[in-house]
């Protein structure tokens, strides 16, 4: 109970903290070498009052687990942004917005050692009750440590950090076994299925512009 009263605390906290930080997008993953934990807010590229432009990435945690033995075409899932978009101090897209999506191809493993590949299409996202189109396809996956790897850090000097990052978006790196290529495929490296499980963190990328109303 002493744990995830301090769990609460910390959340409470944490959201504080992220409210007020600006700038971009600090402690953000690299799209190369070791992925860092996001702990703030990110802004968007473009200038365009309510409008997050083509080429802006949002990081994605799935809510269910996705695999290339068993998905389908056409199989639609469900994930949620990780931390606040914003642009300036207003924020276009919260932290837990539901962005959906759907299966658009996949190839299960085969003999001969087939690697199997996922691709994963993004067409809505849901801000403040209302759903918005977008497209937009994988450029990385993550692995997640999630609340039973950062709660033991709760109550120390970083304990806001450990929660937004552990809890709501934190990263361990890239996904072991899989690769993300051109189009969105992501495929696995070792001849065996893509597993993808619920909780990783999917970086995507918009390419149409997302107006936020």
């Amino acid at each position: 109970m002493k744990v995830m009263s301090a769990v609460a605390l910390a959340v409470v906290l944490a959201t504080s903290a992220c409210a007020s930080m600006g700038g971009g997008r600090e402690g953000a993953v690299g799209t190369t070498g070791t992925a860092t934990t996001p702990s703030g807010p990110v802004q968007v590229s473009g200038s365009e009052e309510g409008v997050v432009p083509v080429g802006q990435e949002l990081d994605v945690r799935l809510q269910e687990a996705l695999s290339s033995a068993t998905a389908t075409v056409e199989q639609r899932f469900q994930s949620t942004t990780v931390v606040d978009l914003k642009r300036g101090e207003k924020v276009l897209v919260p932290a837990g917005a539901t962005v959906r999506g759907f299966v658009s191809s996949v190839q299960p493993a085969g003999r001969l050692d087939r690697s199997g590949s996922l691709t994963l299409s993004f067409d809505q996202v849901v801000v403040n009750g209302r759903e918005h189109p977008i497209k937009a396809l994988a450029t990385q996956v993550f692995q997640s440590g999630g609340i039973r790897e950062e709660g033991g850090k709760v109550g120390t000097a970083g304990a806001v950090g450990a929660i937004v990052g552990g809890i709501l978006g934190g990263l361990k790196g890239a996904l072991l076994g899989a690769v993300v290529g051109g189009g969105g495929v992501i495929a696995a490296t070792e001849g065996t299925d893509v597993q993808l499980p619920a909780g990783a963190i999917i970086r995507i990328r918009l390419d149409t512009p997302l107006r936020i109303q």
